[in-house]
């Protein structure tokens, strides 16, 4: 070893993750979701731990959900047979001008016609059937703070 010049060279190869494009991990998330799967044989299949293919199971839930937002919903309600036919005028006895509070019948023909949302912070929102629905809109992206 005397004399010249000895060098050593290496290759060092440090690359061990796999890099899985969003359409790899798409398509063995989708064959997890399957009824009666095992995800440890099915990690094992594909060459991945199965604490990887939980946390993509994780992910995608997660994306799913985040991507799902609140939409207004048209409901349409029919008053049950018995009030159909009904006036809706107050029928309480005359009290002479003296003011009372309301019945529980009267207080039903008002709240028929309201709308509840609660919201995700534990609001409630009552309006009315015949509310704006743009004003409606502002004011509960307003209320969540979107």
């Amino acid at each position: 070893m005397s004399g010249g010049k000895f060098s050593r060279q290496y290759a060092v190869v440090a690359e061990t993750r796999r890099c899985w494009s969003d359409a790899e991990k798409d398509a063995i998330v989708a064959e997890a979701e399957r009824p009666d799967v095992n995800i440890s044989a099915l990690a094992r299949r594909h060459g991945i731990k199965p604490s990887l293919l939980f946390r993509w199971r994780r992910l995608a839930r997660n994306a799913t959900n985040s991507q799902s937002a609140p939409a207004f919903i048209p409901v349409t309600l029919a008053l049950p047979a018995a009030e159909v036919g009904a006036p809706l005028a107050n029928t309480e006895p005359d009290t002479g001008g003296r003011h009372s509070p309301p019945s529980a019948g009267a207080a039903h023909h008002r709240a028929d016609n309201r709308i509840e949302i609660e919201l995700g912070n534990g609001r409630l929102v009552r309006v009315g059937a015949d509310v704006d629905v743009a004003v409606l809109r502002r004011v509960l992206d307003a209320l969540e703070r979107r």
